[in-house]
């Protein structure tokens, strides 16, 4: 396989993305309406794939594509030695979010035996194609429902599916991931616009991936309606049926047992220790002291994916708006894809 052939088509898939994006429905020719028709039968097989949020991913994507980007990623790296097949189990929580695992797989010059996860079926394969196409036929990749046939596996699965998958594939080369989410630390002197930024982070993709923010430190004396105050902008998360109810459901549970949560009617925080909170609840705590937030970072660690801070605090941090903003060269559970890919 030619790997210029590959970068090329990449780019090329890139621009044709951001093409029929710019079009916004106007003046499509064929091969448009066919991109449409694969976003709404996307939304249709899972609801929590709007097309706002579909539309999003893929400019992110597209955005990130380039030529520059992707050879100052390889460059890192020591490639295209031995082609091996690499089966991917992948994830389904947000949109495309296999998408890197399956270039890494195909830049490496190996061949992703994929099995895609029965909530994202259907924009990987056309995008492959498509790729494929600009590539001139220069990619090679499988699709597959039972792994059989591999010399490496990369799965992504909750922590029960990874005790499961650890088993089965014990005598294979592996990245197994599991579940992690992500964490923000306020100082207090926040702007609006930060906060606001942070709206970002929190309810992007109905807070369902790992890169979402579900954990807030807060100063003492930290006002939680400054919080509730910038997330207005995503007010309407709470018109998708399915996150309506996962807040119903548990906003029921919180008043049956008589916690005490703060309420914004889209959204509830609750003053809780926890690491991971459920859809619609940002758990909170409150510190004096930054070496507190130290300590409980340290101690969670193998299960915090991003810290979303000022970095004048102090931590391994990324800036206000950018927990879903990742690069090529950031890799899920910070186990680096291409690394393993390398030496496999």
């Amino acid at each position: 396989m030619n790997i210029e052939k590959q970068i090329s088509g990449l780019c090329k898939l890139s621009l044709y993305i951001k093409e029929f994006l710019q079009k916004g429905g106007e003046n499509f020719n064929e091969s448009d309406e066919e991109f449409n028709a694969i976003l709404r039968k996307s939304e249709i097989e899972n609801s929590w794939f709007t097309l706002e949020n579909q539309k999003i991913s893929l400019t992110k994507w597209a955005n990130l594509l380039t030529e520059k980007n992707i050879k100052n990623w390889l460059s890192k790296y020591d490639i295209g030695k031995s082609p091996k097949k690499v089966g991917l189990i992948l994830a389904g929580n947000i949109p495309l979010v296999g998408f890197h695992d399956v270039i890494s797989v195909i830049l490496s010059q190996h061949i992703p035996v994929i099995k895609l996860s029965s909530k994202d079926k259907t924009m990987l394969p056309f995008l492959l194609s498509k790729w494929n196409e600009f590539s001139e036929g220069n990619i090679n990749y499988e699709f597959a429902e039972r792994l059989k046939d591999f010399d490496a596996v990369i799965a992504t699965g909750s922590n029960n599916t990874a005790r499961y998958l650890e088993y089965y594939f014990k005598d294979s080369l592996t990245i197994i991931r599991k579940n992690r989410t992500s964490v923000t630390i306020l100082k207090g002197d926040e702007t609006v616009a930060e906060l606001q930024l942070l709206a970002e982070d929190i309810f992007r993709y109905f807070g369902l991936g790992c890169r979402n923010v579900t954990r807030l430190f807060i100063p003492h004396d930290f006002l939680i309606d400054k919080i509730f105050e910038s997330f207005l902008n995503f007010k309407e998360v709470i018109n998708h049926n399915k996150y309506a109810n996962n807040y119903e459901y548990n906003r029921a549970i919180y008043l049956l047992n008589q916690d005490r949560f703060w309420d914004n009617n889209f959204v509830m925080l609750k003053e809780d220790d926890a690491l991971f909170s459920p859809l619609a609840v940002l758990n909170f705590s409150r510190y004096n002291n930054i070496e507190e937030v130290q300590d409980f970072i340290s101690e969670n660690e193998l299960n915090i994916q991003a810290i979303v801070a000022n970095p004048d605090l102090g931590f391994d941090s990324i800036n206000f708006g950018e927990a879903q903003n990742p690069g090529l060269d950031t890799y899920a559970d910070n186990v680096d894809t291409m690394k393993f890919l390398e030496v496999i």
